[in-house]
């Protein structure tokens, strides 16, 4: 769940992603700060990652993981094996 915590951070610390994010899902600003912890919607903003590879990769570069780590991530957050 670490790592999901850091993707959220570096999508909200990038004002186009997180305009893109909050405008494809209609999450507003509270709720985020609410859920921000909720495996359901750091599963989510994985899934947002991995449909637009150039952010996947610009998440994992700031963060100095793979990809597919938080590819695993979300696999693991949707099992409910954080």
């Amino acid at each position: 769940m670490a790592l999901a915590l850091a993707a959220l951070a570096k999508t909200l610390g990038s004002e186009r992603r997180a305009q893109r994010f909050v405008d494809l899902t209609g999450i507003g600003t509270d709720e985020l700060r609410r859920r921000a912890s909720d495996p359901t919607l750091l599963a989510a903003l994985l899934r947002f990652l991995e449909a637009y590879e150039p952010d996947l990769v610009s998440v994992a570069e700031e963060l100095g993981v793979e990809p597919l780590e938080l590819v695993e991530a979300r696999r693991q957050l949707e099992e409910g094996t954080t």
